[in-house]
C-alpha cells in the first residue's frame, strides 16, 4: 500500500477526457476506471486475507460453492457456470485445490463425461475458517455505509442485468 494521493487520479482522468473533447464518455470512463480500481482494493484485501489459507479469491470460491451445496459436491461444469468462469480457470483453480487436499475430483455417477468436484473433510474446515475471517475482516467492513451497499448492489445489478449475466 502506497501513502493517499494528494488528488484523485480518476477525478483527473474525468478531467482530461473532458478537455480533450470526450465530454460524453468524460464521466462513464470515470466510472469504468473507479469501478476497476475499487474492485484491485478489494481483491488485494481478499487476497491478503486468504494467504495463511494458502487460497486466491478465486479458489475460495469454489471451495465456498461446495461448502453451500447440500452433499458438498458439484459437476465442475456447473460450478464453472455458477462462478462465471471459464472451464480452463476452474480447472486451475481445482488443480489447486486438489494438490492442497481440499477437493477431489470424482466420476459422475450417471454421466461419464462429467467430472463432480468433492470438498474435502480438510477443504469444509478450510472452507469455514476462511468464510469466518473474510466475514469479520472485509465483508463486514468493506468501507461503504449499509446505504451505499444497498445501493450499490441494485445499480451493478442493474448492469449485470442488461449486460446478459442473469435476467429476473
Amino acid at each position: 500500500m502506497h501513502p493517499p494521493m494528494a488528488k484523485d487520479p480518476i477525478a483527473e482522468v474525468q478531467k482530461n477526457w473532458r478537455r480533450h473533447g470526450w465530454v460524453s464518455a468524460a464521466a462513464p470512463a470515470a466510472t469504468v476506471t473507479a469501478i476497476m480500481r475499487t474492485q484491485q482494493i478489494l481483491l488485494g484485501r481478499a487476497q491478503e486475507i486468504l494467504k495463511p489459507f494458502d487460497l486466491t479469491f478465486a479458489r475460495y470460491e469454489v471451495i465456498s460453492l461446495l461448502s453451500f451445496s447440500r452433499e458438498k459436491r458439484m459437476p465442475m461444469n456447473k460450478a464453472s457456470r455458477l462462478l462465471q468462469v471459464h472451464p480452463t480457470s476452474i480447472t486451475n483453480a481445482v488443480d489447486r485445490l486438489e494438490a492442497a487436499g481440499l477437493v477431489e475430483r470424482q466420476p459422475h455417477d450417471s454421466d461419464r463425461r462429467a467430472i463432480l468436484l468433492v470438498l474435502t473433510p480438510e477443504g469444509k474446515r478450510t472452507a469455514e475458517q476462511a468464510t469466518e475471517v473474510l466475514n469479520a475482516e472485509l465483508f463486514e467492513q468493506t468501507g461503504f455505509t449499509p446505504e451505499e451497499i444497498e445501493d450499490l448492489n441494485r445499480i451493478l445489478a442493474n448492469f449485470r442485468e442488461r449486460a446478459g449475466d442473469f435476467t429476473r
